[in-house]
């Protein structure tokens, strides 16, 4: 059957929902969050693994709870060990003739079926999951795991089509040609636990190409990676093409970092543990069939500096919204920043205030702003720096810095004032609600950049605020290399699909933009065809023949 002239529909980024009071929206979310939390004793979910289409449970078991409620436990999943990990990789490499000869566009529909599934019946099914699993707010859920989802999804398969297109020019007798590839292997995507959308992206992205993965998510995340693996099997994936498989970490780099047919290693997570995948990489670099694609969004320490002519309310609003929405847990979260003396006695007061009136608590209670950290692991990091600043003649807390964990992981939104630009929270990554304020001289403030620029190894995302535009157009060119998402007058937080491909370099990845063609490149490798319609037949040139 012809494929010519095939369109697929032109991709919109999804509308958000509010959840306002006596909405139908909210009346639904809340029914399904009711229903998930009361699923316990027998009735409570058991995940499996998922590797060729079929659940296999392998009796190890691990437990889901909300980080809100940790004495609540939602589900549990069945941990893969060395076998079920090997039998992924296998499943992957058995489905992948069938997928990749697959026609492009009709891998992409089922995509777009997932992307409509998730806009419409599966909508409440997976903000639930993510608000229980992972502490997540109504709205923070939302903008996560439905819209930035459903765009990554829609948006992805836009940009699919396009690079199909992308072909060479030919000359007269000849017909040049590009055909783009999947990578010849399988895939390992190994994805976080703040953003269920990240996670859903991951192994998306390649499998919409034509490669097959082996999807490995955070233990953290399992609640809604196995709503989004089941969401993708309603949509029509077929079996082997995505292998969902819960496993700790260092297991599954012994297993699938060094099989021979490792085609590419797609990546979300801390840098320390994408520096280990680069090294496992490195030392296997002879055993493998094709040199794998890595791919990587690691950490960051992101920054707001604020120019002597900044706006004192909309820096404001950008520090509180930047820092502590979802808990500080994005790797985009405002962390530090740089805020010139004269626009710091403007806000202070307004800061403090505003940031000890954010509401505390459970999901569960649409009013809380702010909500859990994910672990144990992760509120005896961010408060040990808390206790450590209460320590220090170099800091002073001026908002919050209590936390309690009794019921569940709950640290107060907190703001630290440093008399060094140095101090550690400012450029350690902690992953938390809390932000590290230096106030420096107005007349420093060229200066203060090259700090900025240089404390921190990562380079992800940072925010300029500034009303004088030469001000704002030297802060861009001085910070280039210090963020790969860079907001003029906003926080810096919320990149959307379509819009501003999001990535950054140093510490921070690979750079490689998920949410834009850049990012499909990865997984593509091309081949040039060249036709020749009449070849020559004789080796001479006219060069050689006799005057």
């Amino acid at each position: 059957m012809s494929q010519a002239g095939i369109r697929l529909p032109v991709p919109m980024n999804e509308t958000i929902r509010l959840y306002a009071p006596d909405s139908p929206e909210r009346a639904g979310l809340k029914a399904r969050l009711s229903e998930m939390s009361s699923a316990t004793g027998k009735n409570r979910l058991e995940i499996p693994l998922i590797i060729g289409g079929k659940e296999v449970r392998t009796g190890n078991l691990r437990q889901v709870v909300m980080p809100h409620a940790h004495g609540e436990v939602l589900a549990e999943f069945h941990v893969a060990g060395a076998r079920e990990l090997a039998a992924a990789a296998d499943a992957a490499l058995r489905a992948k003739a069938d997928w990749e000869n697959l026609p492009w566009n009709e891998r992409a529909a089922i995509f777009l079926k997932a992307a409509d599934l998730l806009a419409g019946p599966w909508r409440d099914t997976l903000n639930a999951a993510t608000m229980l699993g992972q502490s997540k707010n109504a709205y923070q859920a939302e903008i996560d795991a439905a819209c930035e989802l459903i765009d990554f999804l829609r948006f992805n398969a836009a940009f699919y089509e396009k690079i199909q297109d992308e072909q060479p020019i030919s000359s007269a007798g000849v017909w040049n040609r590009v055909e783009w590839r999947p990578l010849e292997g399988f895939v390992l995507a190994i994805t976080p636990f703040n953003f269920t959308a990240i996670a859903g992206n991951l192994p998306a992205a390649p499998a919409m190409l034509g490669n097959t993965v082996v999807w490995k998510p955070s233990d953290t995340q399992m609640l809604s990676a196995y709503y989004t693996m089941q969401l993708f099997m309603e949509a029509g994936l077929p079996p082997g093409v995505i292998n969902l498989v819960g496993a700790d970490g260092p297991l599954t780099s012994q297993v699938l970092l060094a099989h021979a047919k490792l085609a590419g290693v797609h990546f979300t997570g801390s840098t320390p543990t994408f520096h280990s995948i680069w090294s496992s990489v490195g030392a296997n670099i002879s055993n493998y069939e094709t040199y794998p694609r890595l791919v990587g969004e690691t950490g960051g320490k992101d920054f707001v500096f604020a120019h002597p002519s900044a706006d004192p309310a909309a820096l404001t609003t950008a520090l509180i919204r930047g820092s502590f929405e979802y808990q500080g847990q994005k790797c985009s979260a405002a962390s530090r920043a740089y805020i010139s003396s004269s626009v710091w006695r403007k806000i202070e007061s307004e800061l403090v205030s505003q940031t000890q009136k954010l509401t505390v608590g459970d999901v569960r209670d649409f009013r809380n702003f702010v909500n859990a950290v994910i672990d144990k692991r992760s509120f005896d990091r961010v408060s040990g720096a808390l206790e450590e600043a209460k320590q220090s003649s170099d800091v002073k807390i001026i908002a919050g810095g209590t936390f309690d964990s009794k019921v569940g992981y709950f640290i107060r939104p907190s703001i630290l004032l440093a008399a060094d630009p140095h101090y550690r929270t400012m450029k350690e990554e902690l992953f938390g609600p809390v932000l590290t304020a230096y106030v420096y001289e107005d007349s420093k403030w060229e200066e203060t950049l090259a700090i900025c620029d240089r404390t921190s190894p990562y380079a992800l995302t940072g925010a300029i605020f500034a009303q004088d535009r030469s001000a704002v157009s030297l802060m861009t060119k001085r910070l280039v290399n210090s963020a790969g998402n860079f907001y003029v007058n906003d926080k810096p937080t919320g990149a959307v699909v379509g819009q501003q491909p999001f990535g950054g370099a140093r510490a921070s990845g690979t750079n490689d933009k998920a949410g834009s063609p850049l990012n499909l490149y990865r997984w593509l490798s091309p081949r040039t065809i060249k036709e020749t319609f009449v070849p020559p037949k004789n080796y001479l040139y006219p060069s050689f023949l006799k005057e």
